[in-house]
């Protein structure tokens, strides 16, 4: 990809407006996203952040507005059409199977199986799911020492990486996080914030929804706030400061 193609934005959401009966969750609210960049997407309770993302995502169609990507204007009916544009979100509570290790979580609903007669019969590849699974996690820089412990046993930090890696394994373009470091040590969400900044430099850009808006300046290359379903600021982490940022939040 040259120089150019890297200045058009990867996504654009303008005008986009989302009504739940008498409630108007997004007024007009607007979203860039360039290529190998991080966002930090800002906002207080109710600032309508989560259903932003869930429009983006295809869970919530929008009322108003338009959604582009690479220039191309685009309409998602469900998560599977988001999901086929490479953009994968990971929410809050994971989604991943406790009672299952890491290779199945990865795999999750998108299982391999190698020749007819497995595929016919239902055999998976366990191994091969093993080893792809392992050059992932190599590829993300995530240590986990075994692939085939249940993730209820693992700490939340290593619980995350799991989705991350799941979120990247099938050529994700996007990862959506909401609040991904709300429930870790310093320690770990370190961990997270790395994974994050390898994320941008492979290629992938990301969003990344949260309160702590030390972990947005540690990470982010931009930071947009959301205030009563409007975007009310869009600045360069750099050139910025997390005391203005607050104040675009509180109305101050």
């Amino acid at each position: 990809m040259n120089t150019s193609e890297l200045d058009i934005p990867l996504i654009e959401m303008r005008g986009i407006t989302k009504s739940f009966g008498a409630v108007q969750a997004l007024r007009g609210a607007n979203l860039r996203l360039m290529h190998n960049e991080v966002l930090g997407l800002v906002g207080d309770n109710a600032a309508g952040k989560s259903t932003l993302m869930k429009i983006l995502t295809g869970v919530h169609q929008l009322d108003g507005g338009e959604i582009l990507f690479e220039k191309d204007k685009i309409s998602f009916d469900s998560p599977r059409d988001s999901r086929a544009k490479g953009i994968e979100m990971i929410y809050q509570n994971l989604a991943l199977a406790p009672n299952l290790d890491v290779v199945s979580n990865v795999f999750l609903g998108r299982e391999k199986s190698t020749g007819v007669v497995s595929k016919l019969l239902g055999w998976l590849d366990e191994d091969l799911m093993e080893k792809e699974t392992r050059e992932l996690l190599n590829r993300l820089k995530i240590n986990i020492q075994s692939l085939r412990v249940n993730v209820e046993r693992m700490s939340g930090g290593q619980q995350q990486a799991v989705a991350i890696a799941r979120a990247v394994a099938f050529q994700a373009r996007v990862v959506i996080m909401d609040e991904p470091t709300a429930a870790l040590a310093v320690k770990e969400a370190g961990k997270v914030l790395d994974i994050i900044n390898h994320l941008r430099d492979s290629g992938v850009s990301v969003i990344v929804i949260s309160h702590r808006l030390q972990d947005i300046f540690d990470v982010a290359d931009r930071v947009m706030v959301l205030r009563s379903g409007e975007t009310i600021a869009d600045e360069k982490v750099a050139d910025t400061s997390m005391d203005k940022i607050v104040k675009y939040i509180v109305g101050g």
